[in-house]
């Protein structure tokens, strides 16, 4: 019998980062154009697609509003806002977001996953602060790879470490939906009716041949139990 993995990707899945990586781009913005942004503005851009790299949207942001920033310095910036100096960084304002016991549910007939557009490091220390860290294996970055989601890099990586396993891919953006679909991996997506643009983000999920989509992580297990 072939083993079966559940592939999460972390951010608006298993964290809330409204107040921790979208309230850094909106940040990181006004810091070098002086401009303030909205965190609806932010979701334009997700939904568009490409934009899965925060820093390379913080910049392509400030570029689009005349300020043309080099890559290095916006993500200096931004990684010091988001990690501050270990106890102001907003990414302490995350919030988990399964519901206790539901990850040990889903392990006891999963393998657990993690494909993210984080670095390790982040992902790690959001994993340790949640004492989630032993849920998952393997948990893949974005230094894990060479090409970042919408490319299917991650999930291909993760499958070619479990030959003739049998993957699905739970995420909350476009270029998760097609990420999963270069991979030829069922994708389930989670769109938050308090989310910016909801709607249209459902519309990209059903163009992008999602399974199911889903308001929260919490409501997955009807979804594998149908």
């Amino acid at each position: 019998m072939s083993e079966r993995i559940l592939v999460f990707d972390m951010d608006g899945v298993l964290t809330d980062v409204a107040d921790s990586y979208r309230e850094t781009i909106c940040r990181t913005v006004e810091h070098f154009t002086g401009r303030a942004i909205t965190r609806e503005l932010v979701q334009t851009y997700k939904n568009q697609g490409g934009w899965n790299n925060d820093w390379a949207l913080s910049r392509k942001i400030a570029a689009d509003l005349g300020v043309d920033v080099d890559y290095d310095t916006v993500t200096a910036h931004f990684q010091r806002l988001f990690l501050g100096n270990g106890a102001d960084g907003l990414i302490l304002r995350e919030r988990w977001l399964p519901e206790p016991g539901l990850l040990e549910r889903l392990g006891a007939s999963y393998r657990l996953a993690i494909f993210t557009g984080r670095g390790k490091p982040e992902a790690g220390l959001t994993l340790d602060r949640f004492a989630a860290r032993r849920l998952f294996d393997p948990v893949v970055g974005s230094d894990d790879i060479v090409n970042g989601k919408p490319a299917p890099d991650g999930l291909l990586l993760i499958a070619s470490r479990h030959p003739d396993s049998r993957l699905w891919y739970v995420g909350d953006t476009v270029d998760d939906a097609r990420s999963a679909r270069a991979a030829a991996v069922p994708f389930i997506g989670i769109a938050s009716p308090s989310s910016h643009r909801v709607e249209e983000l459902r519309a990209l999920f059903r163009r992008e041949e999602a399974i199911a989509i889903l308001d929260q992580v919490n409501q997955i297990e009807t979804v594998l139990e149908s």
